[in-house]
């Protein structure tokens, strides 16, 4: 999965996030929720330091740039659980990813 950037505001939702060069900012309200992980079909042994039970997820709609005429895009979002960063699980292309050179 690829890494992603997300900048959040004081109450720590996501505001904007990068990836691949490109910054995509939120349009929408993000939606957020954990789901249940088998740590055992990846890994051998649970990960140190770790729960290894619930992975947090994003659903996020974002726009290329501060274009407010860019098409929003469905992106989710994975939190790392070593790192505690974001990991971009898939994309539901619209007509700004579709446009982006190398989608």
């Amino acid at each position: 999965m690829e890494q992603i950037i997300v900048h959040t505001n004081s109450d720590g939702m996501p505001t904007a996030l990068l990836s691949q060069g490109r910054e995509w900012a939120v349009g929408a309200e993000p939606v957020r929720w954990f789901e249940r992980i088998n740590w055992w079909e990846t890994s051998r042994r649970m990960p140190k330091g770790s729960s290894g039970v619930d992975v947090e997820v994003l659903q996020v709609q974002v726009r290329l740039g501060n274009n407010g005429r860019s098409a929003l895009t469905t992106m989710y979002l994975q939190r790392d659980g070593l790192g505690g960063g974001w990991q971009l699980r898939e994309q539901v292309a619209g007509a700004a990813w579709e446009a982006w050179p190398g989608a």
